[in-house]
């Protein structure tokens, strides 16, 4: 009979010999140890903190090109106010804020004031005025009085009785983008009424809504559309 030898766990393991285990050395200590490699870790110390302050930098740089060429062209800009075809509401010289994302999305109501370009966006000049007409509406000033469809339209911008109806004598109709627009200062005013410098607005020529006085700082605040009677 074939014996078979068996060995009980413990005699097992007390017959196996020790396992030894190395500890490597960790960085820090080895890096201790090492001048030259602890003068290796300081330079990339460095040069992690030199790229970090590169790309805040750049970071920086691109927020500020946004603020400059971007968001004035498509957000929010400053404009000064030059001449008095506004008044009594804007002054000449003034400064307003005009915001340049809601007509993306919406057509300019009745009476908001807005600035556009008269001659197509690819001329410098643009203007400042009131809407006064929508698309689709038809137009027409009879004395003092303007009529939206027939109706006598009730307003108290103007600042004195208009002199001229100017193109608008007879009835303008709008199309479905134009817009009749007149500035608060009736009769020095160069605005819709007047076919050759301005005439109907397009919206795509449409700017901007202002909406905030910021200078001078005693007429700081938004720009409402609170009417008043000239008497």
């Amino acid at each position: 009979m074939e014996m078979r030898n068996s060995m009980t766990d413990e005699e097992e393991l007390k017959e196996t010999p020790d396992t030894e285990v190395t500890v490597e050395p960790s960085l820090e200590e080895e890096i201790e140890t090492d001048p030259e490699k602890e003068k290796i870790a300081e330079e990339e110390c460095k040069k992690t903190k030199k790229f970090g302050w590169l790309k805040e930098l750049l970071v920086y740089l691109v927020i500020i090109i946004l603020c400059v060429t971007f968001v004035p062209k498509y957000v929010i800009q400053r404009t000064q106010v030059d001449g008095h075809s506004m008044e009594t509401t804007l002054h000449d010289e003034e400064n307003l804020i005009v915001e340049k994302v809601t007509y993306h999305f919406k057509n300019p109501d009745r009476f908001d004031i807005i600035t556009f370009y008269p001659k197509g966006r690819n001329a410098d000049e643009y203007y400042i005025k009131r809407v006064i007409g929508l698309p689709g509406e038809t137009i027409q000033i009879k004395g003092n009085t303007i009529y939206i469809n027939g109706n006598v339209l009730k307003e108290y911008y103007g600042l004195e009785p208009m002199l001229s109806g100017g193109i608008a004598k007879e009835p303008i109709k709008l199309g479905k983008d134009e817009f009749f627009v007149l500035g608060d200062n009736r009769n020095e005013s160069r605005d819709s009424r007047d076919g050759e410098s301005v005439g109907v607005v397009k919206k795509k020529n449409i700017d901007g809504h202002a909406i905030l006085r910021i200078y001078p700082f005693s007429r700081v605040g938004k720009i409402t559309h609170e009417q008043q009677r000239v008497r």
